[in-house]
Formats: structure tokens, sequence, C-alpha cells
């Protein structure tokens, strides 16, 4: 499947719609939590059970970014958009078979391992597309891609929920909501696969600058120079410390105030979850745009130097206010989205345009490590102080101080990027015969 490359007078504002359509539907990830109490009692299975397929996606996730990410700069956007939502889509009617008939391990199958094919492939797809059409505005560009994956769960959390009202919470119904979300998402990806369109040539702007001038590097060597290791670390540890608030939000901010006065509710933790949701889909465009103004290195500064204030803030005052608790929380989501909306850009300006989708996903195994690593810090400490006879925010101080020293360390890693050393550069010629090979001459 060639590259669709685009006609004269192809407006590049018609390639973010292209990336959110791909992102919004992968985004549902995050609203799997709709469906584990159903699963749990329609089948009889454990929490931690239920929340397999979900982590088995992330694991896929992080793993076919990595391993797939040279094939999509080789294939193009088109094909790997389609690839997404074959696998995405397939995952979701393997899953409606499995819950049919009652096999557990089919919903693993489905959901977490074609699925979650579907998830890496389906992320990184628009990246490196995106930063050739906007190289005046990379962090914008990618940001608005990305701000979908984050606010795709606001969309699928209430539809799956209503679903499921509709249709019944016992195996038939999560069945058919299962089917609906594969069909669904199999037609709104497809206005993805079908508007997409790679830019004729290196200037995609007149006027403008060029996409591929400047230093570039491939993602053989990319990942052999300590800029790359560096990015990673800046990355898990950026995750590491935004995963552990939002995964265990809505029992956090209960807890932290469950000895006040004026303790939290229900429904206002679950007001307060929403809440950090669109701070961190807020952040993905906000934050990523901002960066392309006081560069990357900058933002990140900001991400790991005030995110870790804010964790001070919290762990040491946070229990006396809650809106001092609710604001710190909030930008500490923004600066998780943002994180990873800006790293493609940050990319970019090390590694250049050449091959930064397959460089982007490799370093997203910095995800998938920060994943497992955020909740087991937060919740094993939080089990633990409350073996001890602790309750309320004691339970988390620990694990926001530990929190502070990633991101300490993350800001070391910041620090320590330069350049890439000219030894790492690919000749010109190659760059050009390359991207000769990538784009065919009729348009499409």
């Amino acid at each position: 499947m060639s590259p669709p490359v685009a006609p004269p007078g192809w407006s590049r504002w018609l390639v973010p719609p292209a990336a959110l359509s791909v992102h919004l539907s992968i985004g549902q990830a995050y609203a799997w939590s709709v469906f584990k109490p159903p699963l749990e009692s329609a089948l009889g299975l454990s929490g931690t059970q239920s929340a397999l397929p979900f982590q088995l996606a992330i694991v896929m996730l992080g793993l076919s970014a990595a391993f797939g990410g040279t094939l999509v700069e080789r294939n193009g956007p088109r094909w790997a958009m389609t690839v997404a939502l074959v696998c995405f889509s397939s995952g979701f009617l393997i899953s409606a078979l499995g819950a049919a008939v009652e096999q557990y391990w089919l919903i693993v199958l489905g959901y977490g391992f074609v699925g979650g094919i579907g998830l890496g492939i389906g992320y990184i797809s628009p990246v490196s597309t995106l930063i050739k059409w906007f190289p005046d505005r990379p962090g914008m560009a990618t940001g608005i891609a990305i701000m979908g994956f984050g606010g795709g769960a606001l969309i699928a959390s209430p539809w799956s929920a209503q679903m499921l009202e509709s249709f019944g919470s016992d195996s038939s119904g999560i069945a058919l909501a299962f089917l609906v979300h594969g069909l669904s998402y199999a037609v709104f990806m497809t206005l993805g696969v079908l508007l997409v369109r790679v830019p004729r040539g290196e200037r995609p702007v007149t006027g403008g600058p060029s996409a591929v001038e400047g230093v570039q590097v491939s993602a053989r060597s990319a990942v052999r120079t300590p800029q790359f290791w560096c990015l990673w670390v800046v990355l898990c540890m950026n995750v590491t410390a935004g995963i552990g608030i939002l995964e265990k939000a809505a029992p956090m901010i209960k807890d932290f105030f469950a000895d006040t006065s004026t303790p939290v509710s229900a429904s206002a933790a679950a007001g307060f979850v929403a809440l950090l949701s669109a701070a961190n889909m807020a952040g993905r465009i906000g934050w990523s745009s901002t960066s392309d103004l006081i560069g990357r290195k900058n933002v990140y500064r900001v991400y790991l130097g005030v995110g870790a204030l804010m964790y001070a803030l919290i762990a040491l005052i946070g229990d006396s206010s809650k809106p001092l608790f609710v604001l710190c929380a909030l930008v500490i989501l923004s600066f998780y989205g943002g994180g990873f909306a800006t790293i493609p850009a940050y990319l970019k300006d090390l590694f250049g345009a050449y091959q930064v989708g397959a460089i982007h996903g490799r370093l997203l195994t910095a995800w998938s490590t920060a994943g497992v690593l955020g909740p087991l810090i937060v919740n094993w400490i939080a089990d633990r102080q409350e073996e001890a006879g602790r309750h309320g925010s004691s339970l988390y101080t620990l694990s926001l101080f530990i929190m502070i020293g990633l991101l300490a360390v993350g800001f070391v890693a910041n620090e320590l990027v330069r350049p890439v050393h000219a030894r790492h550069h690919i000749p010109a010629q190659r760059e050009a015969a390359d991207a000769e090979r990538q784009q065919p001459e009729s348009a499409a």
C-alpha cells in the first residue's frame, strides 16, 4: 500500500482530523474500567482478572509500537492506520465472541493481544506524517492527535455505560456492546485511512521551513545514542508520576479528606476523576503548543520541576485544603498529558524527521514500564501503610515523596540532553533516496 501523496492545493489542516479519527478511537482503552464490574459479575472474575485485558493491551501497545515503528515509516500512514483499524476492531469482535460464549480467554486474546497491537500501531501511525506537514509547529501538530487518545475515554465511558444499561450487563449484553464498539470504530477509523496524505515535497507550506532540514538520524542509530536513553528516562519518570495519581485518583482524594470535617463523597470523587481526564487532554494540546514557543527542553523543565513542587505541596499540606489538592493534581495531570504530546517533537528536534515515527515507537517502551511502575508504587505502599495501622493522607505520603525523587531523576536526565554527535547522522544522499522511494509519483 503506497503512501498517498497530497495533490496540489491539498490543505495540511485535513491531516490532523485524520489522525484524530484514529486516536479518539483507540483512546477507548482508558475507558476499560466501565466493563470491569459487569465482566466480574457475568463471568465470575476477580478484580485482577478483569484488569488483565487492559494491562495486556498496554503492554502490547509498547511492544508493537517499538517493533512496528520501522514498518510504519517504511509503508506510510495509510498502511499503519489500516493495520490499526483491522487489529483494534477485530479485538472487539473477538471479545464479543468471548463474552457471548463466556470464554474469558477470548476476551484477553481479543482486547488485550490483538486489540493491543492496534493500539500501538495506531498510536504512532500519524506522528511522522504530522511532523512532516507541520515542520513549523511540530508540538502543536502532534498535540492535536495525541490529545485524541487522552480524550477518547470522555466519549467511550458514557457511551459504553449507556450501552450496558440498554443491552444489559450480563454476558450477552457485554457481547453486544463489544460488537457495536468494534463495528463503530471500524467505520470511524476508516475516515482517517481515506483522508490521510503525505506532503508532496519537503516544504508543505510555501516559504516555510523544510521538513527534512538539519540533523537526520536513523532509528537504528538513535537507540545507540545517550540522548535517546535520557529521553527514555524523562518520559518514564514523567509518566510514572502522572499515572500514579490517575490510577488511584478516586480513593486517594477520599482517603486524604476522610478524617476531616468535609469528607469527599463517591460522586464528588468521580467528578474529580473527570476533571483529571480533562486536564490530561488539555495538557496534551496546551503544553505541546507551548513547547513550540519556549522549546522542548524548557517545557520538560516545567513538567518535571514544577511537577515535583506540586507533589511536595500535596504531601505536606494537601489534606488541609481541597482546592489546593485538586489544583495540584490537575497541574500534575496536565504535565502527564503534555509529556506524551511533546515527546515526538523533542525527538524530531534531536533526530530529525527521517524516521521519527520509528524512534517514537521504541521510546514508548518507557510508557509500558511506567504503566507498571506508577500504580505498583502507589498501591503497594498504600497497602503496607494500611497494614501498619495508618489511614488518611498518611497512606500516600511515602509514595508521594518517591514520585518527587523520580521527577528529580527525570529533571537531571533532561539536563543531560545534548545535540546528537555527527557520527550518528545519515548521509544526505541516502535520506533523499529513501524519501524518493517512499513517495510515488502519482497523487492518491
